[in-house]
């Protein structure tokens, strides 16, 4: 980023603005069982806007009582319980009915089977839709007014405008500041990739 977009995206910022991201379906993996569908372990393609965090080569099917969905992207790094993030539309054509939580927060959540090139995984949990979100640095948090776990309002602009409610803020000193909205909320919003948000709390 040149210096000239560099100061105006500083201006911006301490404006409450925000970058906005769409998150389409994904999924992430244990180690065993990103061994168990490809029998071997995840291989990174790009970086992602969150540090150490990347998409893969891999990819999967998603298979539940009405349907499937193929080529469904996998994210790494590998975790300590595999989770599946979907939409409400594809959880409609899935035929699953997954809650609305933060990512990690799967008990008691629907399962589903998961299909790769060398076998598949059939989850008892984890499926989940994502509640829209912010990633916050505690340096932007301090300069926003907000803390880990508070709800805020975004006003996303965009040709159609919306303003989303209960937008979970997620604080950590690993975090890059974004909010992160997913496909059926971009959509409603005609969003496009550069539209901001601003924070209204």
């Amino acid at each position: 980023m040149d210096e000239l977009a560099q100061q105006v995206a500083d201006r911006l910022k301490a404006a409450r603005f925000v970058e906005v991201e769409a998150s389409g379906r994904h999924v992430h993996l244990t180690e065993a069982d990103a061994q168990t569908l490809f029998g071997h372990p995840l291989t990174p393609t790009r970086p992602l806007s969150q540090p150490g965090q990347f998409a893969c080569a891999e990819r999967v099917t998603l298979v539940g009582p009405k349907g499937k969905l193929a080529r469904v992207a996998v994210l790494g790094p590998t975790r300590s319980a595999s989770q599946v993030e979907i939409s409400q539309t594809d959880a409609k054509l899935l035929g699953v009915p997954p809650p609305i939580r933060l990512s990690g927060d799967i008990a008691g959540s629907p399962g589903i089977t998961i299909e790769g090139d060398c076998g598949k995984v059939e989850l008892s949990e984890g499926t989940i839709i994502a509640q829209r979100h912010i990633h916050m640095t505690p340096e932007d948090a301090a300069r926003f007014q907000v803390h880990s776990g508070e709800a805020v309002k975004v006003k996303l602009f965009s040709d159609r405008p919306v303003t989303f409610e209960d937008v979970a803020v997620r604080v950590s000193p690993s975090f890059a500041t974004r909010v992160h909205i997913d496909f059926d909320e971009a959509n409603a919003a005609d969003f496009q990739k550069g539209n901001l948000g601003m924070i209204l709390t």
